[in-house]
């Protein structure tokens, strides 16, 4: 694996995001247009089944992130309770998921500095990522 870094971290699933997605987006138009060129109860149907298999491949996708997010969100707060200070790790409700998925790829020696930033300045997910020294992989993400 190449070593990852803010640049290429995105995960991109090409089953999903270059194959399912376009392939049901297409053909939950391709429905609509049968329904548009000739309404009937058979080509209603058809689309409404199109719409549904889209918004069952995008709901599985969000479903699967939401619950990466709580991993996310217990991992940080186990990892974050012996490098805080008592105070810091006090506001830990404070962060958002958002800020501390992107905290996570922080290095330990570099963590409290950068909680102190994102509380004071509310700073966001993009930024933080941006404001991390050395940079911990995470090649385990859906």
């Amino acid at each position: 694996m190449a070593e990852q870094s803010y640049k290429n971290h995105t995960r991109w699933l090409p089953a999903f995001h270059f194959f399912a997605v376009p392939v049901l987006l297409i053909n939950t138009i391709n429905e609509l247009r049968h329904l548009y060129a000739n309404p009937s109860q058979s080509t209603a149907w058809a689309a409404v089944v199109a719409a549904a298999m889209l918004t069952v491949a995008f709901l599985a996708r969000t479903q699967a992130l939401q619950a990466q997010n709580r991993l996310i969100r217990l991992e940080m707060r186990l990892r974050l309770q012996p490098l805080l200070p008592a105070d810091l790790y006090a506001r830990f409700n404070d962060l958002t998921v958002a800020q501390l998925v992107a905290l996570r790829f922080a290095s330990d020696g570099e963590m409290s500095e950068l909680v102190r930033t994102v509380l004071k300045d509310g700073t966001k997910q993009a930024d933080i990522k941006k404001m991390i020294k050395q940079w911990q992989p995470d090649y385990v993400r859906v």
